[in-house]
């Protein structure tokens, strides 16, 4: 086992590693920058390495200076946590090539899967359902393109082949508008991950988020975790997610699920990982992995009992699953908000100081947040500042005690989404888990009126 591990992250996920750390008796290293210098983690830590300014580009996405870092702490291995450099693959390399272990998958593994077209390829060969599409990256042939297009059906997606977050996303719904799709799509794509690339797949009107939680150790054994729903987002960012999937068969489950280890084999897949599907008409279509752990990793935790940060760093460590895929029970119900600093219906960020700060409690209730009263919440990172855990025996029972929840949580001196989460929680298509992916961007110009 790992005598001590450096957290390359911040916020609740750098949290999270570093309690884990502490429950199975491993030392650890925080790294932080400027900003953070009185982040929760930062002041828990064995020890603390500043690696750069505020600006992430300095700090955070500073391969050299983590590394440097992980040098003069004698780390044993290197935690990224999610975001910043987790699904980086030359990060992983230069990790593992600097003599320490990276607590995620291989670098060849986060190349393969981390291409949205290689990954693709992948799963067709592993006999996962895809996305009709392009089946790789669009040629500069402006005639090519409208022909695969033609042949897919429209209205069609472009999507950029590296990165996420909805950049470099365009829905075409007319030939007319093709090439001019694809090339403002393969500009965005440029800027945000400097990678052109761009390919098409059929869009989906009104298709529900599901995805699938994997693990994998280097033993040959590979699990799936059930599925979560994350059809509730805006702008393709999630903002609520749940385990299960309302109205999803075990059935279903298991054979996703299936398929879904029979490929992480096939890959030589190395930790906790998610396989990202579209679900339209009783049908899953893969869209992409996530080679990392995820921000809503607690609501499988909760309805698995497994421990997703553990088994994280026990893997890495060498050590087989211990448990296989008849011991996986799923029980009850898990509903988690995503809290951010931010207007709930502008959403402009809101940094700045937390006056006061009340976490909500009582039965099934986990908050994970790094935020407390007095905490300045930097303008520098993403908005979130914490995630809000419902967990009961049923879906109704969850969505009952995350309504209490919301309206316990006191966040004063910024803004915060929660009124949104209340919204959301309230309204009756998402009470009969009857949502899809468009459903909340439809959804908020209404509720941004009445409030």
């Amino acid at each position: 086992m790992f005598q001590k591990i450096l957290i390359a992250n911040r916020g609740e996920i750098a949290l999270r590693i570093l309690r884990c750390c502490r429950e199975l008796g491993i030392k650890t290293v925080a790294v932080h920058s400027t900003a953070d210098r009185d982040l929760k983690h930062v002041r828990l830590a064995d020890e603390t390495v500043c690696i750069g300014p505020a600006a992430a580009t300095g700090s955070y996405l500073n391969m050299a200076a983590i590394i440097s870092a992980a040098e003069v702490t004698d780390a044993d291995a290197i935690h990224p946590g999610y975001g910043f450099l987790s699904e980086n693959a030359d990060f992983a390399e230069s990790v593992e090539k600097s003599g320490f272990v990276f607590i995620g998958p291989r670098s060849e593994t986060i190349r393969l899967m981390g291409g949205k077209t290689t990954a693709k390829a992948e799963m067709i060969s592993a006999g996962v359902p895809c996305v009709p599409g392009s089946d790789g990256i669009l040629p500069d042939d402006e005639a090519k393109c409208r022909e695969i297009a033609a042949r897919v059906g429209y209205p069609v997606l472009i999507k950029a082949a590296a990165g996420g977050g909805g950049r470099g996303m365009h829905v075409v719904r007319k030939e007319e508008d093709l090439i001019q799709s694809i090339g403002m799509a393969r500009t965005e794509a440029l800027q945000a991950f400097k990678d052109g690339s761009v390919f098409l797949e059929k869009y989906l009107e009104v298709p529900r988020h599901i995805e699938i939680q994997v693990l994998a150790d280097e033993h040959g054994n590979a699990v799936y975790l059930g599925e979560r729903d994350c059809s509730i987002q805006r702008r393709n960012q999630k903002v609520v997610e749940e385990a299960l999937a309302p109205h999803i068969t075990q059935a279903q489950r298991e054979e996703i699920g299936k398929l879904c280890t029979d490929a992480c084999r096939r890959i030589g897949y190395r930790g906790a990982g998610t396989m990202e599907f579209l679900y339209d008409n009783g049908r899953f279509y893969f869209i992409e992995m996530n080679t990392r752990i995820q921000v809503e990793h607690p609501v499988t935790e909760m309805v698995t009992g497994i421990d997703l940060i553990r088994q994280q760093i026990m893997v890495a460590a060498g050590e087989p699953l211990p448990f296989r895929q008849e011991d996986v029970k799923l029980r009850g119900h898990a509903i988690e908000c995503r809290i951010n600093a931010e207007d709930p219906f502008k959403f402009i960020p809101s940094p700045g100081e937390v006056k006061k700060y009340h976490a909500p409690g009582g039965p099934g209730i986990r908050m994970d947040s790094h935020v407390y009263a007095g905490y300045r919440v930097p303008p520098n990172y993403d908005s979130m500042i914490g995630k809000l855990i419902a967990y009961g025996p049923t879906r109704e029972s969850a969505i009952a005690r995350m309504r209490t929840a919301l309206a316990e949580m006191i966040v004063e001196g910024i803004h915060t989404n929660i009124p949104l989460q209340r919204k959301i929680l309230e309204d009756e298509v998402f009470v009969r888990g009857e949502h899809h992916i468009h459903y909340l961007g439809e959804k908020i110009p209404e509720w941004a009126a009445g409030h």
